[in-house]
């Protein structure tokens, strides 16, 4: 039976990546260990910041073999165990992420963990960015997670150990020069990434 509404679907039921790629409504939703989150249309500000990311890790990484993709853009996070589609029940839309493993690209987007991914606080999204998703960017290894606050115009990074635990680093703040050694070029005041 074709999914054409969300209304469809129970909002406490368990769904994986297959069961996603059935669904033809409009509406944009992630999958966070099965579970639906609808997400909201991002406003302008949330859009300025966006691009603006854009621009300057796109010119950074021009001629790399890492690549920036933009929402929406499927992340399919996995377990070991999870070797198939089917299996997968974490599918994100990081508001940006890059890739440098040509190997995890595929015609659907990304499957597995991104090397860097950012996602740009808004709100009513502020709770599941900074707890939900922590959780599982830590658990599925991505290298660094930055949380972009437009209100407090700062960015959380967390880089990923060892131990495979996020560390945080103290908040880049207007001013500050963001860098990161996931891409060596990038150097962004980061004043110019609130820039309207």
């Amino acid at each position: 039976m074709a999914i054409t509404s969300l209304d469809q679907l129970d909002p406490n039921g368990a769904y994986t990546y297959a069961d996603y790629l059935l669904w033809q409504f409009n509406e944009r939703v992630e999958l966070l260990r099965g579970k639906i989150r609808e997400m909201a249309a991002p406003n302008r500000r949330h859009q300025g910041i966006s691009q603006n990311l854009s621009h300057f890790l796109g010119n950074a990484l021009w001629k790399s073999s890492c690549k920036v993709y933009v929402a929406p853009f499927d992340v399919r996070l996995t377990r070991f165990s999870e070797l198939k589609n089917q299996d997968v029940s974490t599918v994100v839309q990081p508001d940006l992420c890059v890739i440098c493993d040509p190997a995890k690209l595929d015609k659907r987007g990304c499957i597995g963990a991104p090397d860097l991914i950012i996602e740009i606080l808004s709100p009513g999204n502020s709770r599941t960015e900074m707890r939900d998703k922590f959780d599982l960017y830590q658990e599925a290894g991505v290298l660094e997670y930055w949380v972009v606050n437009p209100t407090e115009r700062m960015i959380q990074v967390w880089k990923l150990n060892e131990q495979g635990f996020y560390i945080g680093l103290p908040p880049i703040i207007e001013g500050d020069i963001l860098k990161t050694p996931i891409i060596p070029t990038l150097e962004v005041i980061v004043t110019d990434v609130f820039m309207d």
